[in-house]
């Protein structure tokens, strides 16, 4: 039995690698696991630079899992839902699969009705990244990279990829940094795709959630969930989450844009108040909270978009961590992100990376409890 000072001991800083097994390859994928000192724990994996678990405590300290996700990297090889991967080359959709880049059309894969989604056939997110723990005073960083040969999904150019993990050894929070160069011009849109259950995953739906996104505008979609071009004014409408509200409060009203979705799956234009440079610091973009536990997220990004999902297309066929089924609305989206097919609208902001032009953007999500 610990006496009562060692019980209070907060955990030390700690950064361990793990075999988290085979893959079909017969590659190893591994394991990272960052613990720090205030209460979180994330597990990575270098199999599509993905977030396996991410805990963090409740009001009461207690600490749950808040991602949806596998026990094993085969799971996450056949995964359809791209649960916690990095996302890449090009996150969301592009229409028709067809894009052009200084006079030339591409031409990519259609794994999405008639759209491309999500890099194609086989994005970022189904490759092998090289890992590297990055050394900090105070905190805890592995940092994943992955070099995109030219052609590959078809896409024009070598894009270098890194992705930094970053985990404080004091605050709970996960900071993500991506860059990416490339020797000639492309395209590129990276997010994180993570599933997020406040409650904990696999504990029921998220409707009851609120949510507060700093956007005014969103951009409405067809059928297909292409954005149609227009920036459209979220007021008086289902979309208006300027002020916190309960998620499901109005997703089953009868308006064309959530029919189309299913529910949620649309992309906010973010309230900016600085230039997206290099050297800007991200900006709140979402506060969500769990009534039930009293945990909230922050999600800060530099990222003038996010795509806010409602997890319309799980199912109870899904079994995820523990062999827990993962059913509709079961979690929710955050995906901080340049607009879905920017390549085909000159107004939206512009997702060309050019070897004068590298990518950089941040993403944090924080987490703490009420």
């Amino acid at each position: 039995m610990s006496s009562p000072s060692s019980a209070n001991v907060p955990p030390q800083p700690s950064l361990q690698v793990r075999t988290f097994g085979l893959l079909s390859s017969g590659q190893t994928a591994d394991l990272y696991l960052l613990t720090n000192a205030a209460g979180m724990q994330v597990a990575l994996t270098n199999f599509g630079a993905t977030i396996v678990t991410l805990k963090v405590p409740d009001r009461g300290g207690h600490s749950a899992d808040v991602v949806l996700g596998y026990d094993t990297p085969h799971e996450y090889e056949t995964d359809k839902s791209y649960f916690g991967g990095t996302i890449g080359r090009y996150a969301n959709r592009i229409a028709n699969g067809k894009f052009s880049l200084a006079g030339q059309q591409f031409t990519l894969a259609k794994n999405n009705g008639n759209n491309s989604l999500h890099g194609g056939i086989r994005g970022f997110n189904k490759r092998m990244w090289t890992a590297n723990e990055i050394p900090g005073q105070h905190n805890l960083a592995v940092e994943f990279t992955y070099v995109s040969p030219a052609g590959e999904e078809n896409f024009s150019g070598t894009l270098t990829t890194k992705v930094c993990f970053t985990l404080p050894h004091d605050k709970n929070e996960l900071e993500i940094d991506y860059t990416a160069i490339t020797d000639q011009p492309t395209i590129a849109n990276l997010t994180n795709h993570s599933y997020f259950n406040l409650s904990a995953e696999g504990s029921g739906d998220i409707l009851s959630h609120i949510l507060q996104l700093h956007a005014a505008n969103f951009t409405p979609v067809d059928s297909t969930l292409i954005p149609t071009g227009e920036i459209r004014s979220v007021q008086n409408t289902p979309f208006d989450f300027t002020q916190p509200h309960p998620i499901g409060s109005r997703i089953h009203q009868p308006d064309e844009q959530l029919q189309f979705a299913k529910g949620y799956d649309h992309n906010w234009v973010l309230n900016k108040t600085n230039d997206a440079t290099d050297n800007a610091a991200p900006q709140l973009a979402a506060i969500a909270s769990d009534p039930h536990s009293g945990r909230i997220l922050e999600v800060l990004t530099t990222e003038p978009g996010v795509q806010f999902y409602t997890g319309n297309f799980l199912d109870d066929s899904i079994r995820g961590k523990s062999g827990k089924p993962y059913p509709l609305r079961s979690a929710f989206c955050l995906e901080t992100q340049h607009f879905p097919d920017s390549p085909n609208h000159p107004d939206f902001p512009s997702t060309l990376v050019s070897p004068n032009n590298p990518l950089h953007s941040k993403t944090i999500f924080r987490f703490s409890a009420k």
